[in-house]
């Protein structure tokens, strides 16, 4: 999908991210400790690596692990780094608009995204999308750097006992002072803490939605959705603002990392919460 564009995914966008997990070419094994593996692949358009983590949980149901991708307020409750996340509207039943902020380790700036997401539930496999967008109601704001994803998708897939295979591919630019360098060394780090957050969020899942609302899944029915209907108007750039360039705020009050600052903000992100 093109970074910016809003439009309903189609069957060819599930299906990239399916061959995307399911061909191992040109990827680099990076991580390989119990059931999580990670890769790493360069691509040539930027010096910002892509990221996939395939992990096996036969304890862990592919609809207990869906469910949890999807909960924005139990997201509350596992997703340590997020600082606020919010509908911002429906495009279909499978396609909407969202912002979500999160903290980044100090002395980094945090990090801000306008996401468009979709989702598409087949049984057997679940594929959850997003891709940055644009909405003239949610520019850039001070205190945060608006990051870039150019493709985020989880594939959660049943696998023999009832139990599920997730996996998780990522293409994100920070943005910001960062050096590409320590980004994807974070990112090799964040993958594998960010699977073992939902490994232990999903299971206590059945035990937190019983007495919190325990009948609303609007990703299931989507008459139980509460945004509004997006006007497609609002998420078109003009032409001023194309040529507007967002805000490039440092990395922190010490300006640009420098390798030692970069080692420092590294150490600083292995022993962060996750």
């Amino acid at each position: 999908m093109e970074v910016g564009a809003v439009r309903v995914a189609e069957d060819s966008d599930f299906s990239s991210l399916k061959d995307l997990l399911d061909c191992h070419t040109d990827w680099k094994l990076d991580y390989n400790k119990g059931p999580i593996k990670v890769w790493t692949k360069g691509l040539h358009n930027t010096n910002f690596k892509m990221i996939k983590v395939l992990a096996n949980f036969p304890e862990i149901s592919p609809e207990i692990m869906y469910d949890v991708l999807h909960d924005p307020e139990y997201r509350k409750i596992w997703d340590q780094h997020m600082i606020e996340s919010h509908d911002i509207g429906i495009l279909n039943p499978n396609n909407d608009v969202g912002y979500y902020s999160m903290s980044c380790p100090s002395p980094l700036a945090n990090r801000d995204f306008v996401l468009q997401r979709s989702w598409l539930d087949l049984g057997i496999e679940k594929y959850i999308l997003n891709h940055s967008v644009y909405h003239i109601n949610y520019p850039p704001k001070k205190g945060f750097i608006r990051a870039t994803s150019y493709l985020t998708g989880f594939l959660v897939r049943e696998t023999e006992g009832g139990g599920c295979n997730l996996g998780y591919i990522s293409q994100t630019d920070p943005r910001g002072t960062l050096p590409p360098w320590l980004v994807n060394k974070v990112t090799q780090i964040f993958g594998p803490k960010m699977v073992k957050s939902l490994q232990k969020a999903t299971l206590g899942y059945n035990e937190w939605k019983s007495i919190n609302n325990p009948n609303w899944k609007p990703w299931h029915f989507p008459e139980q959705m509460r945004a509004p209907r997006l006007d497609i108007n609002e998420c078109v750039m003009s032409a001023a603002e194309k040529k507007y360039k967002y805000n490039e705020e440092e990395d922190s009050k010490i300006g640009t990392p420098s390798p030692s600052r970069g080692r420092k903000s590294l150490k600083l992100f292995k022993s962060s919460k996750t």
